[in-house]
């Protein structure tokens, strides 16, 4: 079998993985409580396909129609992990104030624009800006990825959740193919042949089956029922949601006594 083959074999099976756990989630009925991974879950499966037909049948068009899919992932993937974290709270939600999951977002975005800076590819110094920048966005977002399912990890006990809740399988499939990743972005930035680059593309598609698989017969099964957060971890957010309502409170009055004043003079 030769690696152009290969190559195709690993597209149609992670084409066919990527169906598969569409189908899960459209049978656990995700969209209920995770939308987003759901959109995103057929979002890949449609850009690949998209992707797939026009490398076959419009390869000249193909690095353009890459990169913008590329943009719109890196966006898509960006808002599951705003999902991921304000679902892990869902046992407290109602006790949180509204704007909880902007400060999610805020924070998540944050650290993605820290790491921005450092995520530089070797291995597409030589390339165009475009190719450059999809590069910067592929390591910018791998090792976000790897970081939110570390402190997820990190959390569990803190937030109640084991590897039988939705939130902790989502980013433990995203962790891996993105340490893998980051692993073969690393070699190739170290490697001159196209054979090894492409070898390891490869072992990256694999990964990725692999993280399809996961998901697919982890989602397969009943889910868990959530647990309440341990009692460290309510005073914490009891705490700051009592803060951010003082905070508001306090907002509110002073608007309030300032247009008093205005009225009375």
């Amino acid at each position: 079998m030769s690696l152009d083959s290969v190559d195709k074999w690993l597209w149609l099976l992670a084409v066919l993985g990527e169906a598969v756990v569409t189908g899960v989630l459209l049978w656990r009925r995700a969209w209920r409580l995770l939308p987003v991974f759901l959109v995103y879950s057929i979002w890949t499966l449609t850009a690949d396909l998209t992707d797939y037909g026009i490398y076959h049948y419009r390869a000249a068009e193909y690095f353009n129609t890459y990169f913008v899919t590329k943009i719109v992932d890196s966006a898509l993937q960006f808002c599951v992990l705003v999902e991921l974290a304000w679902s892990v709270f869902r046992p407290f939600r109602a006790s949180l104030p509204r704007k909880t999951v902007w400060v999610l977002a805020g924070l998540i975005a944050i650290a993605g624009a820290a790491i921005w800076p450092f995520a530089k590819d070797p291995a597409f110094a030589h390339f165009s800006v475009q190719w450059q920048l999809m590069g910067r966005f592929e390591q910018t977002d791998s090792i976000l990825r790897i970081l939110f399912f570390l402190l997820l990890a990190a959390c569990s006990q803190l937030l109640s959740i084991g590897w039988r809740d939705r939130e902790l399988q989502i980013a433990t499939g995203l962790g891996f193919y993105s340490l893998v990743a980051v692993v073969v972005a690393a070699f190739q930035s170290h490697m001159g042949a196209t054979q090894h680059y492409r070898q390891l593309d490869q072992l990256l598609i694999a990964s990725y089956i692999g993280s399809l698989a996961y998901w697919a017969f982890s989602f397969a099964q009943k889910e868990a029922e959530r647990r309440e957060f341990s009692p460290q971890m309510q005073g914490l957010l009891l705490a700051v949601a009592g803060a951010a309502r003082n905070t508001r409170i306090a907002l509110t009055g002073s608007s309030s006594g300032k247009s008093r004043t205005g009225r009375d003079l």
